[in-house]
């Protein structure tokens, strides 16, 4: 189901024929495995390549990256661009800016690749790595640069980064971009010296989940005759995702884990608990239960959230136990399940962290562990997301919700920002 707001938006396409791309551009789509484009890229890619300001969302897993990158690369070709090397100053033609290392790193990749061969060269800048070998990077040109919010600002402030000549600004998990955690920067970011106004460049933005509030903050950085592209339910859960829940109280919840684990065996498990120190205190009583587990967080150093990613991608380590820092965006083949030992305090993240299985139309499984004493504030906003996604209500989670008095607060729709000392 796909639904456009917004006044005269183009034809969609059925075909990546259709999207008219460049030889070489088709033949990196080739190689990258695409064969058709998803819902979101049909609609996307021309709404993109006609010059219209866009906010999109669509389900995890449904190909946004490419709906974005595709568009963007093929103009920039087809004008001709080239980064100038050795330049002191570069002045990138695109921007994509995303909330997490791991999240705008895969952006990058996905980049690199789509250009490969070409002479659009994108670049990399975000935190917890050295500064100067990232600057060094940027210097032997830069057509789009993909950033985290506060490197990105950073090498922009040295004045290594112009942005006389930016074309597209793309937020990439937009509703996490415009939450109270990153708005100042996004402020900041379009409030920099150089940055073309919304009227003279391209602004896309790209999410899972999008609350009301964050899409009428979003029209600030918008165009007024911007296009809405909703594909699926907006907030929704992806339906390829069987979603259960256990009842289980704190004390009970790693006797159910160790259960669970011993029926997903080597299959790839995303553990999502809602602190660092969980992450870590469960990562290693998993390893001491002969589960072989890794684990991410915010207080990891860099490498080591990079060596963990590549354990568990690579099948070295099946299991990897996750804050949210890992819930959004991250594209790890053959994720086949996810337990929230821990429920978020808010209902987008659970969408977005069960979007880490079930991606691209494969199936996955979502686990969660549901402890009456804290969790049944979220009892009726999950009756929503599991009837929405066609899924079984728990009879027990029915009579959590509307069992009586004080049994749940009201239905959460808002995106509450993710406490940054968690995760």
């Amino acid at each position: 189901m796909v639904e456009i707001g917004g006044a005269n938006p183009p034809q969609a396409i059925m075909s990546f024929e259709e999207a008219a791309l460049c030889e070489s551009l088709k033949r990196n789509v080739s190689k990258s495995g695409y064969v058709k484009p998803t819902p979101v890229q049909k609609h996307g890619i021309p709404i993109i390549s006609s010059g219209r300001d866009l906010m999109a969302c669509a389900q995890t897993g449904s190909g946004k990256t490419a709906a974005f990158l595709l568009p963007i690369l093929q103009q920039l070709m087809a004008d001709g661009v080239a980064a100038s090397q050795f330049s002191e100053l570069q002045e990138p033609e695109a921007i994509i800016v995303a909330p997490t290392r791991e999240l705008i790193n895969q952006t990058y990749l996905e980049a690199r690749k789509f250009a490969h061969g070409t002479c659009v060269r994108p670049v990399v800048v975000y935190g917890g790595v050295n500064t100067g070998h990232q600057i060094r990077d940027l210097c032997r040109g830069c057509n789009i640069i993909c950033g985290t919010p506060g490197r990105l600002l950073d090498v922009i402030n040295r004045g290594k980064v112009g942005l006389s000549k930016l074309r597209y600004l793309v937020l990439d998990e937009a509703d996490r971009m415009l939450d109270m955690g990153f708005e100042p920067d996004m402020r900041r970011l379009v409030g920099s010296p150089g940055m073309p106004t919304k009227e003279n460049r391209q602004t896309l933005m790209f999410s899972a989940t999008y609350p009301e509030d964050i899409q009428k903050l979003a029209a600030d950085f918008l165009k007024t005759d911007y296009l809405f592209l909703a594909v699926g339910i907006v907030g929704g859960a992806c339906s390829d995702v069987h979603q259960e829940f256990v009842e289980v109280t704190k004390f009970e919840k790693r006797e159910k884990l160790l259960d669970a684990l011993k029926v997903t065996g080597t299959e790839r498990t995303m553990v999502f608990v809602e602190t660092k120190r969980q992450a870590d205190f469960i990562a290693a009583f998993l390893c001491q239960e002969k589960f072989p587990t890794t684990s991410i967080h915010g207080d990891r150093e860099q490498r080591e959230r990079e060596q963990a990613l590549a354990d568990f991608r690579f099948g070295k380590c099946p299991i990897l136990v996750a804050t949210s820092v890992a819930a959004r965006g991250l594209d790890i083949p053959d994720v086949q399940h996810v337990i929230n030992f821990d429920l978020p305090n808010n209902v987008d993240e659970y969408v977005h962290r069960i979007g880490r299985t079930g991606r691209c139309g494969n199936i996955g499984r979502a686990v969660s562990f549901f402890d009456p004493d804290n969790d049944s504030q979220l009892a009726r906003s999950l009756i929503s997301i599991l009837s929405k996604a066609q899924q079984e209500v728990p009879s027990w989670l029915e009579e959590k919700a509307f069992g009586g008095p004080g049994s749940a607060g009201p239905a959460l729709g808002g995106f509450g920002a993710t406490d940054s000392r968690k995760v």
